[in-house]
């Protein structure tokens, strides 16, 4: 596949967000398109491996206009080397999301059209903010239970009122993942190698694994028409939904990012896109480009298809499946954060450059303005810059009155660090 030309939508300067910032995408003032939210943490720039906290969000629309900041951000903040906890949700069902954070040790809701405050809760635990995850645990009409988690050891389940469901201690990963295998109108919970009932209960656990999981993804992966569960950790491994194992892959290093996808045509069933992490360079001040990783792609059975020789350095590539980019009925990985010189870029199932971006920083994507594509935000400490496959379509959106925001996406309403999903 040719490499395909991309279209620069928009630039945006982002410096008054501070340096070191996650991005959300949401829907913050119901004006039909995605906002952008970048997110400051706490902590110095090592300061990487625990739960941060929220000191600064600020609201930028995608023409660049900024809506409002919360907080002061800090030349100092913390660095991404684990989640912060935020995320952009309409957790009352009133129509128009919030955001929910924890900020100075409380969960914050903020009205998303001004940041106004319009809840102020207590944590379950001090160190219970390594992430938020919304889930629906009650069977309710939409989804409005949280999980809150410490770094390795510990998660809570919370109502909407506040009130604490269950807890559970174990190796939750760094990104639980709430998903209904049953059927039941209730989220089961696959807490890193424990899968949990709705009420918080071990059903199964995996056979021995090392270390932790990094990055869980579900999907009918055999085309049979039921759900596996892949899990990316110490191996790349695949269970049923009653927790049979069935393959793991152990050709990597360290499996740390998976993603499902339909990557390649010819090809039964889902592909999964992985990153090993086949020599781990040195995180600390300035020298992050040491080490180097390699994708590599499995077949449904967990064979493997390809596995990227990389002749450049860098280890701390992050990879997703990118749905529609473009009019062709397959999927892409997007992966960023390369490091050595490679800017971020979208392949094909084959390895083939499908689209590379002229600015290196963290990625997200969305479908901005309601095109029916997706379009890929590139941003650094300075700036942001949005792209898509086509140019932006003229009159999508009207802007005159705030009414019923664009309803988030999971995929956006559980942004990770560590993405997982399902397919």
């Amino acid at each position: 596949m040719n490499e395909q030309q991309v279209v620069e939508w928009a630039r945006l300067d982002v410096r008054a967000a501070g340096p070191r910032c996650k991005v959300l995408l949401g829907d913050l003032n119901g004006d039909g398109q995605l906002e952008l939210l970048f997110v400051q943490a706490d902590g110095g720039i090592d300061d990487r491996y625990v739960p941060h906290q929220v000191i600064a969000l600020t609201a930028y629309t995608i023409d660049g206009q900024l809506l409002w900041q919360v907080g002061e951000p800090s030349e100092s903040a913390g660095g991404p080397g684990s989640d912060y906890p935020a995320q952009i949700y309409d957790w009352d069902q009133d129509g128009s999301n919030e955001v929910l954070c924890v900020m100075n040790k409380e969960l914050l809701v903020l009205a998303g059209h001004d940041g106004s405050i319009k809840r102020r809760l207590p944590l379950p635990s001090e160190e219970a903010h390594d992430c938020i995850i919304i889930c629906n645990l009650r069977g309710t009409e939409a989804p409005q239970d949280i999980l809150v988690k410490d770094r390795y050891r510990q998660l809570w389940a919370m109502d909407d009122q506040w009130n604490l469901l269950w807890t559970f201690k174990g190796n939750p990963g760094h990104f639980p993942y709430p998903f209904d295998l049953d059927g039941d109108g209730r989220d089961e919970v696959i807490a890193g190698y424990d899968v949990l009932d709705a009420d918080g209960n071990v059903m199964w656990s995996t056979l021995p694994l090392e270390d932790h999981a990094d990055c869980i993804w579900i999907g009918d992966v055999l085309g049979r028409g039921d759900q596996q569960i892949v899990i990316g950790g110490s191996v790349t491994v695949m269970y049923d939904r009653h927790g049979q194992e069935l393959w793991r892959y152990d050709g990597s290093i360290e499996s740390q990012h998976i993603a499902l996808g339909r990557f390649i045509e010819e090809e039964p069933g889902l592909q999964i896109a992985g990153l090993d992490r086949i020599e781990r360079g040195d995180t600390r001040g300035d020298v992050k480009q040491s080490g180097r990783d390699g994708m590599f792609l499995l077949d449904q059975h967990g064979q493997e298809l390809w596995k990227e020789n990389r002749q450049t350095k860098g280890w701390l590539t992050i990879i997703h499946t990118i749905s529609k980019w473009d009019d062709k009925e397959v999927d892409y990985i997007l992966a960023y954060r390369r490091g050595g010189g490679v800017n971020p870029t979208i392949y094909d199932g084959k390895l083939n450059i499908v689209a590379q971006f002229n600015l290196d920083g963290y990625a997200v994507f969305g479908d901005l303005v309601q095109s029916g594509y997706e379009q890929v935000v590139i941003y650094t400490n300075e700036e942001a810059r949005i792209y898509g496959r086509y140019e932006r379509p003229a009159g999508t959106v009207e802007q005159e009155t705030i009414r019923k925001a664009i309803a988030q996406t999971k995929r956006l309403y559980r942004s990770t660090l560590y993405p997982g999903g399902e397919y």
